[in-house]
């Protein structure tokens, strides 16, 4: 045969990434014989962040795998919680800034670009700094520079946040990341802030915190209440969701 032919099932989670027509049970798929298997995942258009384990004709195997014709590919879903080689720390891009505040918010570590540095920049800092990329962008996942990356499935930051807890389940730690910067927060005495405030801010609040990186101020104001619902309900969450496994050996 000039070029194999293989059968591949994706697990339904990953069918989002199919044109309709290959969003079945197990489909044909003719390949080049110099293409990996993972090059053949990608060009069905899932990116291999999203992939789990790959199964050829019962076996396991890497995505340097060259199919052969007639084997059976199962391609899985990446376990939830995913295992990291190292701390939960994220990079998102310039598309995901609600997101990237309501991960601060609970004390993750998420750096955020605005404006846009351009996918190679995003992709370098990834690898330097050792953070999951999170984007919605496929093509920015797909390139090999990155450290480790997630598709943000929704465009609703609630959503979103419940994704990406529900996958890394990194530890919380609400009220001591700036959500403006990602520094750390301190407690702060009402004078050392003195100048920061506007005089209904000062005569109405006792309690500060500031943080160490940009000096932003903060104090329980008028949005404390809906920032607390967001931060008791990603707590309960977390509370019922299993750690993440130790990642596999290299």
């Amino acid at each position: 045969m000039d070029r194999p032919e293989i059968w591949i099932s994706l697990d339904p989670e990953l069918h989002v990434f199919l044109a309709a027509a290959r969003r079945v049970a197990r489909s044909a798929v003719r390949t080049d014989r110099a293409a990996t298997l993972g090059h053949v995942v990608e060009s069905l258009g899932v990116p291999l962040t999203e992939v789990g384990e790959l199964v050829v004709d019962g076996r396991t195997v890497a995505t340097s795998h060259l199919p052969a014709h007639g084997e059976e590919v199962a391609v899985h879903a990446v376990p939830r919680p995913q295992p990291l080689a190292g701390p939960a720390r994220f990079l998102l891009d310039v598309h995901l800034g609600t997101l990237t505040r309501r991960l601060r918010l609970l004390g993750v570590d998420a750096a955020y670009e605005n404006p846009d540095i351009g996918d190679a920049a995003l992709a370098t800092r990834s690898a330097a700094e050792h953070r999951v990329m999170l984007s919605r962008d496929r093509g920015l996942l797909r390139r090999r520079e990155i450290w480790a990356g997630a598709y943000v499935y929704s465009h609703r930051p609630a959503e979103q946040l419940r994704e990406v807890l529900a996958r890394f389940a990194p530890p919380l730690a609400p009220w001591t990341r700036c959500t403006a910067c990602n520094g750390t927060l301190r407690e702060a005495p009402k004078e050392a802030v003195h100048g920061r405030l506007r005089g209904g801010t000062e005569r109405s609040y006792d309690v500060f915190a500031q943080c160490t990186a940009c000096g932003q101020v903060y104090w329980r104001g008028a949005h404390h209440a809906s920032l607390n619902a967001i931060v008791e309900a990603a707590l309960r969450d977390s509370a019922e969701r299993p750690p993440p496994r130790p990642a596999p050996a290299p």
